[in-house]
């Protein structure tokens, strides 16, 4: 039988088909890859969030204490007013409203009119008296106050719409990379005709909720629209124009918004990556105290001013990176605070090439190095790898306040690692096992699955063991090379050998050694067998029957092949590892073997084919066997009971000789029965060897089953 080679190794492609699946993945950018790379973004800001700062922004919180203290939500627009002309007075440079003021006043005289039913002379007073949503346009319109308006998908472009801004656009159009919308909620005509800006409060949270980025500019329709942020930064310089320049040769979208002053990078869709701080009280001033004047001027004074609300009823509040819930105003508060501190937090244009090219690296060299060398050193260059990107992204962050994703080149450098990983592990297994077989095809395999257990046992010294022990070998196999083609013996004795090995392996026997045409087995070693007296019996008669009819089916070609002898005894013996630190021979050292050796040769003088020691056969009491005698080996005073084993063809039961083991009986007892029933057995069976034996021995005057024999 021949072995199969070792398929090729094609570990190579392993790596390669990871990081070219890791690339697809990186360019679809799905959306559980995007949570987990804000969810690291996010970790980035709570590990360093940005340090408060003093710049010319507040927020006037409509908290709960003011709705305490001046009366629920929505209050009337001349309160409203008295709060513009206060911040107006004090000298703010921008007044910017995270409120939509889309209906009219309904504590407007003229709206409770419809209320309070009065009579003709009190509707006449009540008439002339002014429109609260008057008084606020007229308030507004002594500048620097910025309404919000909320931007819609659906929907069609609000039908009267103020811009009081314009758009430059520096390169290309921007329109095609900012978010876009269809329609807004926007504040009364009266108002907006008033005001001197318009900006839009809506946010793009990602999936998860968390406000991450604000958006300085949007589409709507076919404008492009400022935000609440960027309007009140307009405003606050008093300009007209906002600059946009957008990447028109590459294509990128959005590089950055000039406003007056400031020059602000944004990402290609118009927006600002807010790097939270934590929460700052300094940050609010609440509405009450502004209109009761209790609030130093040099907090208004020249700021931006971000009127909002902080109050739980009105819902409007959003998630941060840093875990906590905020007002939606302080998003845009935030965000203009780090654009006057001119700490920009931002992921540059190259990131994604960058942590492409990483992927492609960083993968492949994990992937080869994983599949070429051991666990140990692929696994601490992925340690290194994938702790470097880490790393660098955390250092990006920290050190330069830019965002480089961690999280797909970490991913793909962990699962190239753990499929070439399998894939050399599957490999090493496959390659084992080809060994394994190679290996056993020189010796038995059961020792080499023992060893593979149990490898701290390849050691020299040996152990004291109870075995049982096999040897055959083949009558006339020698004149036999000399009668036919030596190429065709070695085939036949080849074939021969093969299978008598093959039952020996099939009944757990380990191979002791093979010289030339015999063959010793032993069981019980390595692997301790407690019917190894059984197997070795079982194996015997297994042999004998596939040699007896081997040779009768060589002979039937003509060719004289000749009959097999087996001997089977058991004893303690030391087994184990022998040699020299050069090379381990594992075999069984005792007297037992030798004894199953003579075993062997003495059925050429029994004229038996199979002897069996009474030790092999202690334990088995059921067994049919035909007595041979107590044996005297050559080289030995010690007399030793051998028996025959009664084989038949098989499917059949084998029975006791009781005719032979009644004349064996007057043998043994030295009867002077014993030679009239042999000599009958004799008449019975001309051609039984021990018959003939046991009469030969009666006729020449021996008595007795003892018989020494001179030879081996």
């Amino acid at each position: 039988m021949k072995l199969k080679l070792p398929k090729p190794n094609l570990g190579w492609l392993v790596p390669i088909v990871s990081v070219t699946l890791a690339t697809g993945l990186f360019l679809v950018n799905p959306l559980p890859l995007q949570v987990m790379r804000n969810a690291v973004f996010d970790q980035y800001q709570r590990w360093k969030p940005r340090t408060f700062q003093e710049t010319p922004v507040r927020i006037i919180d409509i908290d709960d204490e003011s709705l305490a203290k001046l009366g629920q939500w929505p209050w009337p627009r001349t309160r409203i007013a008295e709060l513009v002309n206060k911040l107006q007075t004090i000298g703010a440079a921008a007044i910017a409203f995270d409120v939509i003021f889309a209906e009219p006043d309904r504590t407007s005289p003229h709206a409770m009119l419809g209320v309070w039913n009065p009579t003709s002379d009190l509707r006449n007073s009540i008439s002339r008296l002014p429109d609260h949503d008057a008084i606020f346009a007229n308030t507004i319109s002594h500048g620097g106050v910025v309404l919000g308006h909320a931007l819609q998908r659906e929907g069609k472009p609000p039908e009267h719409f103020t811009k009081p801004f314009s758009v430059i656009a520096l390169g290309g159009s921007p329109l095609p990379f900012l978010s876009e919308f269809k329609s807004s909620v926007t504040p009364l005509p009266i108002l907006q005709d008033a005001t001197a800006g318009m900006g839009v409060v809506s946010f793009n949270p990602d999936s998860d909720g968390i406000v991450r980025r604000v958006p300085l500019m949007l589409r709507m329709g076919n404008d492009a629209v400022p935000s609440l942020a960027a309007e009140a930064l307009r405003v606050a310089q008093g300009e007209n124009n906002f600059f946009i320049k957008t990447g028109e040769s590459t294509g990128d979208g959005l590089e950055e918004i000039r406003i007056g002053a400031l020059t602000i990078p944004t990402t290609a869709h118009g927006e600002v990556w807010v790097h939270y701080t934590k929460p700052v009280p300094e940050r609010y001033i609440p509405a009450w105290k502004v209109l009761e004047g209790q609030v130093p001027e040099e907090l208004l004074s020249g700021h931006i001013l971000l009127v909002g609300t902080s109050a739980q009823g009105l819902m409007d509040l959003r998630f941060n990176p840093l875990g906590r819930i905020m007002p939606g105003v302080e998003a845009h508060a935030q965000a203009l605070e780090q654009i006057f501190a001119n700490d920009h937090l931002s992921r540059p244009s190259w990131a994604n090439g960058l942590e492409m090219l990483i992927v492609l690296v960083g993968g492949l060299i994990v992937g080869f190095v994983a599949i070429s060398f051991g666990a140990m050193i692929s696994a601490s260059a992925t340690v290194a790898i994938f702790g470097l990107t880490g790393w660098a992204g955390w250092y990006a962050f920290s050190q330069q306040g830019l965002l480089v994703d961690p999280v797909m080149p970490g991913i793909t450098i962990l699962i190239t690692f753990i499929l070439a990983s399998l894939y050399h592990h599957m490999s090493s297994e496959r390659r084992q096992r080809w060994v394994k077989q190679a290996f056993a095809r020189y010796v038995s395999p059961n020792l080499v699955s023992h060893l593979v257990d149990h490898p701290e046992q390849l050691e020299l010294g040996g152990r004291r063991q109870e075995c049982s022990f096999i040897f055959t070998d083949l009558a006339g196999f020698t004149s036999l090379m000399e009668k036919i083609d030596p190429v065709e013996a070695v085939s036949l004795l080849n074939n021969y050998l093969d299978e008598m090995i093959g039952i020996a392996f099939r009944n757990d026997g380990t191979l002791d050694r093979i010289v030339g045409d015999a063959v010793a087995i032993m069981f019980s070693a390595p692997v301790f067998q407690p019917d190894h007296r059984e197997r070795a019996l079982k194996t015997a008669i297994e042999m004998h029957r596939f040699a007896k009819k081997y040779a009768d089916d060589i002979s039937a070609r003509g060719i004289p092949f000749g009959q097999t002898r087996i001997g089977v005894h058991t004893g303690e013996v030391i087994v184990g590892n022998f040699g020299g630190t050069t090379i381990f021979d594992y075999r069984a050292l005792g007297d037992p073997i030798n004894t199953a050796a003579r075993l062997e040769s003495v059925n050429k003088h029994l004229g038996t084919l199979v002897c069996i020691s009474e030790a092999t056969l202690a334990c088995q009491p059921d067994v049919p066997v035909r007595s041979v005698g107590r044996l005297v080996l050559k080289g030995k005073t010690q007399a030793l009971m051998v028996y025959q084993p009664i084989i038949v063809p098989e499917g059949e039961t084998a029975s006791r000789d009781e005719s032979y083991e009644s004349a064996f009986e007057l043998l043994r007892d030295e009867k002077p029965e014993a030679l009239g029933a042999f000599e009958k057995l004799s008449q019975e069976r001309p051609n039984d060897p021990l018959v003939s034996l046991h009469l030969k021995r009666l006729q020449s005057g021996e008595q007795g089953d003892r018989i020494v024999m001179a030879s081996k």
